[in-house]
């Protein structure tokens, strides 16, 4: 990386702040980097946080439609649908991603308690010093 700061860029990526992910993706951040410490990659998380723009961009700049994010064992295809994100799903298998098997595409995604990302989302990741579940 030169100048650009990936932990930065991920959590952008999940708040959907296109401005500063592409800030850092033009400073070389690599969009298929996966998180150390979350063992994610920024595409399938911001896809599960529900940043569509954001997930285009990360795309835009050469993030792999088919990379697998190993904390979930998740595609973007399959994060796609589990967020409800229809277009978006139908865009990562244009651009080569295997579609998901199964049922047709969901709704979107429940909030709150059901959301994938609760179990182990950190609080730096939302902006916040305090637990993801702390108000509940």
């Amino acid at each position: 990386m030169s100048g650009g700061d990936f932990k930065d860029m991920f959590a952008a990526a999940v708040r959907g702040d296109v401005e500063l992910v592409r800030f850092h993706l033009e400073r070389g951040v690599d969009p298929d980097y996966v998180h150390p410490e979350l063992q994610s990659t920024a595409l399938v998380t911001s896809i599960l946080a529900g940043q569509d723009a954001v997930a285009r961009e990360l795309l835009g700049h050469g993030a792999d439609p088919t990379l697998v994010s190993e904390l979930d064992e998740t595609t973007p295809v399959a994060a796609a649908r589990a967020a409800g994100l229809t277009a978006l799903e139908a865009h990562l298998v244009e651009l080569g991603a295997r579609p998901a098997a199964g049922a047709p595409p969901a709704g979107p995604a429940p909030r709150g308690r059901g959301d994938r990302r609760a179990a182990w989302w950190p609080a730096w990741l939302s902006g916040s010093s305090r637990a993801p579940d702390a108000d509940r």
